[in-house]
């Protein structure tokens, strides 16, 4: 089954090892929650200097709370509201260095102190978001970006 990995310090290289730990783990799986929760937990064992990983989903016109690691979350997200919601109505990743500037931030965890949340699709329509918060401002950068949108690209394929 699966073993923690030592991962080294070339981050390129790390991010590629995660998404084959990712295929691996749900290739064969058709269960969508089933597949989010362990890419939440694969995630959350991946990343440092993170204290929530995990998904909300598209339904009835919102976000809901879906499978994630970390502490209780808000349940619901209105369209357009918070980063979650600007990250799909705007239809791109949002980085936010310093979630306090973020104008309408939804502050679940006061620890937040910055975000990423990329927004993911399956068959041309709104399936949810990939949502990571640090408790360190600035904790993502560009090459975070690149291999969490490819994280998520993956999980679309993985869900459908």
């Amino acid at each position: 089954m699966f073993q923690t990995t030592a991962y080294s310090d070339d981050k390129v290289k790390d991010y590629e090892r995660l998404l084959k730990q990712l295929t691996a783990l749900s290739e064969d799986e058709t269960d969508a929650i089933a597949i989010l929760s362990n890419a939440s937990a694969l995630l959350n064992q991946f990343l440092d200097d993170v204290n929530w990983v995990g998904f909300y989903l598209w339904k009835n016109d919102e976000l809901v709370l879906g499978p994630f690691q970390g502490l209780p979350a808000c349940i619901r997200i209105a369209y357009g509201k918070g980063v979650c919601g600007t990250a799909i109505k705007e239809g791109k990743t949002q980085r936010v260095e310093d979630v306090m500037a973020f104008p309408g931030h939804i502050a679940c965890d006061s620890a937040s102190q910055s975000e990423i949340v990329v927004p993911m699709s399956v068959d041309n329509g709104i399936y949810g978001v990939l949502d990571i918060d640090s408790p360190i401002k600035n904790r993502f950068d560009e090459t975070d970006q690149i291999y969490l949108e490819k994280f998520a690209r993956e999980l679309e394929r993985l869900v459908r």
